[in-house]
């Protein structure tokens, strides 16, 4: 993807003020998975959410053929990005946000219910409404049951409801995709999704967006000192102030 600089007539306004933004010039991403990750109030959401919109999904998560809307909050930055597709034309796609994975699960319910000549919705999703299942269970239902392969796949956080476990077990299932032709851009905290070998990561900072080794993030430096001193880094976080 390519922020086309010269349509924007204003970088002090957003969502061209998120300095991830402002020092943006083009972004390539890894034929399987690209991490875009960073602190909070970076831009990782709006970053990602752009370059779903300039693809053609709905704004709120789902596959090409959602068009709901609850609360229009998506910026405009998808207007000034250039996306420089492949040969191949994938077959597949979703667009996962927790935030409206709520809003998404609802919809699905609705529609089920207005009734179709096809097979309910929900069949794709494992034949279980998404609202009958924990937060967890609904989202991994998705990973599992939703994703087909030969297609692109834009998460952002959906390691939000799930366990260690099950984040681990979202390895597994990224790889069985990958190996069916999936792409994946994927904005996350977690370093145990990071992990994944084949991959790149970028690191968004003040100054733009960094290319990183899992070791070199953070994130990954942050809980390792955690998890490694965890009795030290406790007495210094709940200390009086003086």
């Amino acid at each position: 993807m390519e922020l086309l600089r010269d349509q924007v007539d204003n970088f002090d306004r957003y969502p061209y003020s998120l300095d991830a933004v402002k020092n943006l010039e083009r972004l390539e991403f890894h034929p399987n998975v690209t991490y875009i990750v960073g602190e909070n109030g970076m831009g990782k959401s709006t970053l990602l959410e752009s370059i779903a919109i300039a693809w053609g999904f709905n704004p709120e998560g789902g596959t090409l053929n959602f068009s709901f809307s609850t609360q229009p909050t998506h910026s405009e930055l998808h207007e000034n990005i250039r996306l420089v597709r492949g040969p191949q034309k994938p077959r597949d796609g979703f667009f996962f946000r927790a935030e409206s994975y709520y809003n998404l699960a609802t919809n699905i319910d609705l529609l089920d219910r207005e009734g179709s000549f096809g097979p309910p919705i929900i069949q794709s999703y494992g034949g279980k409404s998404l609202h009958e299942q924990s937060h967890g269970e609904s989202f991994f239902a998705t990973f599992i049951h939703r994703f087909s392969g030969n297609g692109l796949y834009i998460m952002d956080e959906p390691e939000a409801a799930l366990s260690p476990f099950r984040q681990m077990a979202m390895i597994t299932r990224m790889h069985q995709l990958v190996k069916q032709n999936a792409q994946f851009i994927i904005s996350t905290h977690s370093p145990i999704l990071m992990a994944y070998p084949d991959s790149l990561i970028y690191e968004l900072t003040p100054e733009g967006a960094a290319v990183k080794s899992l070791e070199d993030t953070d994130h990954f430096i942050i809980y390792k000192q955690f998890l490694n001193n965890k009795e030290k880094l406790l007495h210094e976080l709940l200390q009086e102030d003086d």
